[in-house]
């Protein structure tokens, strides 16, 4: 399973097809209440339905390894930052900035902690331990 999109709610489509355009994201649908972006690495996408009374904003993430140089970029084209690339005590670097409709978006790169983080849960049964029970039972069977 693969996530394809996300949705998030936007009060004018005008500035948010402005400010992720600039952001660097392809604009491939566009409608008076529906617009949708492709990422420039890999197939996910994400959209905007108009809401023109979001009470509940959201808060979305984009990796990228060369985070430093990107959100700098960012600067140079006018973009503000709440923040500036910042070590995280969850050892990610991250960015933060607010979209026209309040939405937070965090510039970030987790590296090999996106994954696997120190404290990640345990997973009992890894693919080797599924293996191994189901041969042993296939074993008894037998």
């Amino acid at each position: 399973m693969n996530l394809n999109q996300v949705t998030l709610a936007a009060c004018c489509m005008e500035k948010t097809k402005a400010f992720y355009s600039t952001l660097g994201f392809t604009l491939i649908v566009d409608t008076h209440h529906y617009i949708r972006f492709a990422c420039p690495e890999g197939e996910s996408t994400f959209s905007f339905v108009i809401d023109e009374a979001i009470n509940n904003p959201s808060t979305i993430y984009f990796e990228h390894e060369q985070l430093d140089t990107w959100v700098e970029s960012l600067v140079a084209k006018g973009i503000a930052f709440e923040y500036l690339p910042t070590n995280k005590p969850y050892l990610w670097r991250e960015a933060l900035l607010v979209d026209p409709s309040g939405n937070l978006v965090k510039l970030y790169w987790a590296g090999k902690y996106q994954l696997d983080p120190p404290w990640k849960v345990f997973i009992q049964n890894t693919l080797q331990e599924l293996i191994v029970l189901i041969m042993n039972r296939v074993g008894r069977q037998i």
